[in-house]
C-alpha cells in the first residue's frame, strides 16, 4: 500500500474491512464494504459507456445518501474529477454550476432534476439518478443500450463473484485534481474551488492520526452536507479510510430525530456547528440552572461541582452516553457558551478550516484544547499572522501547506486575489497566535469596521454579546453612515413566553440594547437596530452572508 495515496487508503480500507457495514441511510438499506466497493465497480462499467475519460467533471447534486458517497468514491477512483453541489441550492445555481465546471455527467435526486433547466447545461451528456443510478438523461446510444443490459451483463461478470481481489484502484499524483468544491461564501458570489489529492490525503491522514479513539467498525452520524468540505473531509473520508460504519441522516436533522438517533448509534465523535450546540445549551441547560435549587447549589463551593457534573453527564446523554469528543468548526462559538461548557469539563474542541484548504487549518483534542482559540496549526500545513507582533497584535492569518488548494477553477483573478507570490495563501481572517502556537479568530477581514478614530470594531464580538439575550434569535452588525447599527431576528417563542406581542418589540428592544452599549467600549457602541422579520440567509456551513446585508 501507497501510504501517500488517497485512493490506496480507501483500497486498503475497503479491502481490511469487507465483512463489516460501511453506510446506512436513515430507515433505509445499508451497504457492507464488499457492496460499496462492488457498487464502485458497476458504477465504472456505466463511465466506460458512457464515454467518460479520466480527468472529466462529473457533478453531484442531492440530499446526503449511501448512494452520494458510492458516486463520489467511483467518480475518483475512475480518474474523473468530483464536483460537489449542495442539494439546497436554487435551480439556478445549480445549473450555473454544472455548466460552469464543464460537467459531462450529473449524479442527481430526481426531485432536483425535474426542476433544473437542461438549456442552461448543454454540456451535460448524462444524468444518473441518486436514488437507484437509473438513466434519467443519455445523450450516448452505447449508454442506454449498456443500461438495458446491465442485469444481464453484471449477471454473467459476478458469475463467479466479487471478491476482495478484485478491487484495484489507481493510484493518484498528488497535484492531480480530485475534487471542485463551489462555495457560496459569506464575502462574495461562489467560486469553484480546486482541491488536489495531496490535500484530500493530508485532511485524511491528519484526522485518522488524531483521532485515535475511533476504532474500525464505530458508528457515526453524518448529519453536515457532504457537499461542503468539512462534512465530506471527516465524517466520509475518514470513516471510509479507518473502516467505521456511516449513519447518514438524509432528511433536516431536527432535534427529535438526531436525539433519537444519537441514543440508537451512540457516537464516540460527533461533529456539528455552533448553531447545534448553543441551541441544546441555552434551551435546555441553562433555564434549569435558573431554577431552584440548582440557582442556589452553583454559588456554593464544593457543591457546584456536583451540578456541574449532573448537567455534564446529562449533556453526554443527549448524544448517546459513548461521547469522547464534539468537534466544532464552521463559525465561532458563542463564548458564554463555551466558558459554560470549559467549567462542566464538557469534551469539546473548536477547529477552523476553510474550503480552500479542504478544510483543516488547525485543531487539537478537547483536554490540550485553550478557550477562545481554535486550536493549534495541523501537520503539514504552516499559519502565520500578517503582523509585526503576532502575539498581542492582529493581523491577517495567512497558511501554507499541503491542505491548500490549487486555486478557483478558471478564475484567475479571484486566484490571484488570495494566493501571494511566496507560496503563501490569504484567507481573508484575523488573529492573533500565542506562544503555545493556539490560533485565536479576531473576525473576518472583510466584516472588519473601522471607528471614527482609527478602532478596529470586530462585528463577530458584538453580536456573540447580542446573541447571549435569550429574545434574540440571531443578530449581525454593520455599518452605516459611520454609525453601528444592529440588525436582530427576534426569538418570537421566547418573547411570547415573556408576555410581550409584537405590538411591544420596540420598547423591549430598545432596553436591550442599552443594556448592550454598558458592555461596549464607546466607539463601538450601537447607534440604532431594526428588527428582521426572517432569519439571515446562510452559506452551507450555516455562516450569516454578511455582503447581503451590508450596503
Amino acid at each position: 500500500m501507497n501510504e501517500n495515496s488517497f485512493l490506496s487508503i480507501i483500497e486498503q480500507s475497503i479491502r481490511t474491512n469487507w465483512e463489516m457495514p460501511a453506510m446506512t441511510d436513515f430507515q433505509g438499506e445499508t451497504f457492507y464494504y464488499k457492496d460499496f466497493a462492488r457498487e464502485i465497480d458497476q458504477l465504472h462499467d456505466y463511465f466506460k459507456a458512457a464515454g467518460i475519460n479520466r480527468g472529466d467533471k462529473i457533478s453531484l447534486a442531492g440530499r446526503n445518501s449511501a448512494r452520494w458517497a458510492i458516486a463520489f468514491f467511483a467518480t475518483l477512483s475512475y480518474g474523473a474529477v468530483v464536483v460537489s453541489i449542495l442539494h439546497e441550492f436554487d435551480k439556478d445555481s445549480i445549473g450555473y454550476i454544472v455548466d460552469h465546471s464543464d460537467s459531462v455527467a450529473l449524479f442527481s435526486d430526481e426531485a432536483i432534476w425535474k426542476n433544473l433547466n437542461e438549456k442552461s447545461m448543454p454540456k451535460l451528456q448524462t444524468v444518473f439518478s441518486l436514488d437507484d443510478y437509473s438513466l434519467l438523461k443519455s445523450s450516448s446510444k452505447e449508454l442506454t443500450k449498456f443500461a438495458d443490459n446491465a442485469p444481464s451483463f453484471f449477471e454473467k461478470k459476478y458469475k463467479k463473484g466479487f471478491f476482495v481481489n478484485d478491487v484495484a484502484f489507481r493510484t493518484d499524483k498528488p497535484e492531480e485534481l480530485g475534487v471542485i468544491n463551489y462555495t457560496s461564501g459569506t464575502t462574495s458570489s461562489s467560486k469553484g474551488v480546486m482541491i488536489p489529492y495531496r490535500s484530500l490525503w493530508s485532511n485524511m491522514r491528519f484526522a485518522i492520526d488524531e483521532l485515535d479513539f475511533m476504532s474500525p467498525g464505530d458508528d457515526i452520524v453524518c448529519m453536515l452536507p457532504m457537499a461542503h468540505t468539512y462534512g465530506l473531509a471527516f465524517e466520509i473520508l475518514n470513516s471510509i479510510g479507518m473502516g467505521r460504519h456511516i449513519h447518514f441522516l438524509n432528511k433536516v436533522p431536527s432535534p427529535k430525530i438526531l436525539i433519537d438517533m444519537f441514543a440508537k448509534i451512540k457516537p464516540k465523535l460527533v461533529l456539528a456547528v455552533p448553531l447545534i450546540i448553543e441551541k441544546i445549551v441555552q434551551k435546555n441547560v441553562f433555564p434549569k440552572l435558573r431554577e431552584q435549587p440548582a440557582r442556589t447549589l452553583i454559588k456554593i463551593p464544593g457543591l457546584n461541582s456536583i451540578v456541574y457534573n449532573k448537567v455534564r453527564k446529562s449533556l453526554i446523554d443527549v448524544f448517546g452516553g459513548n461521547l469522547v469528543e464534539v468537534v466544532i468548526g464552521g463559525a465561532a462559538l458563542n463564548q458564554e457558551v463555551e466558558t459554560f461548557l470549559r467549567k462542566i469539563k464538557f469534551p469539546y474542541s473548536v477547529g477552523y478550516g476553510m474550503t480552500e484548504c479542504g478544510p483543516l487549518i488547525s485543531y487539537c483534542y478537547w483536554t490540550k484544547f485553550k478557550q477562545k482559540s481554535v486550536g493549534t496549526v495541523v501537520d503539514r500545513m504552516q499559519v502565520r499572522i500578517d503582523s509585526s507582533d503576532p502575539v498581542n497584535e492582529v493581523g491577517e492569518i495567512q497558511v501554507k501547506g499541503m491542505n491548500v488548494m490549487l486555486g478557483y477553477y478558471k478564475n484567475e483573478e479571484a486566484t490571484n486575489e488570495l494566493m501571494m507570490e511566496d507560496g503563501w495563501m490569504r484567507t481573508g481572517d484575523l488573529g492573533v497566535m500565542d506562544s503555545d502556537g493556539f490560533l485565536f479568530i479576531k473576525g473576518r477581514n472583510k466584516s472588519l469596521i473601522l471607528g471614527a478614530s482609527g478602532q478596529n470594531i470586530y462585528p463577530e464580538e458584538i453580536e456573540d454579546k447580542l446573541n447571549n439575550y435569550s429574545s434574540v434569535n440571531e443578530s449581525l452588525i454593520i455599518e452605516e453612515n459611520g454609525k453601528i447599527i444592529a440588525l436582530i431576528v427576534p426569538d418570537a417563542e421566547t418573547l411570547d413566553g415573556l408576555g410581550v406581542d409584537k405590538d411591544g418589540y420596540p420598547v423591549f428592544f430598545d432596553e436591550i440594547v442599552k443594556d448592550l452599549n454598558t458592555k461596549l467600549p464607546a466607539y463601538s457602541k450601537v447607534s440604532s437596530y431594526r428588527l428582521m422579520d426572517e432569519e439571515f440567509e446562510k452559506t452551507p456551513k450555516r455562516s450569516i452572508k454578511r455582503f447581503k446585508y451590508q450596503k
